[in-house]
């Protein structure tokens, strides 16, 4: 795919991916880290978190609007979205507060397979990702086009929980999970890199596990 060969080199470069000096201890993972970052607590819960707001938002009512730094924007229905190819994939969760998920099993659609589908222009950088909550979260392409990162609709063969971002929230295995946004209902393309919700308030712009890369 064209798309994934003009940032392959970005992405096998990135810190989750080729740190040569990772921060964390565990078994290794499937992409050479240690399986708990540093300062990480695993936990079998899966705690709660939000901007204190949890919007309802029905299958028939949602959409996903995906623009900006792209040839063909779109709008997705439930139906448009779920036509799309499926990938099942499980991944470790890693929350900023501090705490790690481990095996958690998703069902979704890869940010990768909706990139190719509107085509980035050349000057795409990074994304802007928005929810029903308002919460918005900036990620750079590098690391949203690697093949883990997903719109999941379902976890552990059941549809997503409205606390967890149902009917589809934004996974980003490699990051802290804040740069996952719940309720997804935009994707903007940006030709820069533009500070989302947490970001303005001091946390990092790029969120890295492995390099305790919390804050800015």
């Amino acid at each position: 795919m064209k798309l994934k060969a003009r940032f392959e080199d970005k992405m096998k470069n990135t810190p989750s991916m080729a740190d040569e000096r990772p921060q964390g201890h565990g078994e290794i993972n499937r992409h050479g880290m240690p399986q708990i970052p540093v300062g990480q607590t695993l936990t079998t819960k899966w705690p709660v978190l939000d901007l204190g707001y949890q919007p309802n938002v029905t299958l028939d009512r949602w959409r996903l609007y995906i623009d900006g730094e792209v040839e063909n924007p779109v709008v997705l229905k439930w139906e448009d979205f779920m036509a799309l190819p499926q990938t099942e994939d499980t991944s470790d969760f890693h929350c900023v507060t501090t705490w790690s998920k481990l095996d958690m099993s998703w069902v979704g659609v890869r940010l990768l397979d909706l990139a190719a589908l509107v085509q980035p222009k050349e000057t795409a950088t990074h994304l802007m990702c928005y929810g029903y909550d308002t919460y918005t979260t900036n990620v750079s392409l590098e690391e949203a086009l690697k093949p883990d990162v997903l719109l999941a609709h379902t976890v552990y063969g059941e549809p997503l929980p409205k606390e967890h971002g149902g009917p589809v929230r934004m996974i980003t295995p490699q990051l802290y999970a804040w740069k996952g946004s719940k309720w997804i209902k935009r994707i903007e393309f940006l030709d820069k890199n533009k500070r989302g919700f947490w970001e303005e308030r001091g946390y990092s712009n790029t969120a890295y596990p492995w390099r305790n890369d919390r804050y800015s």
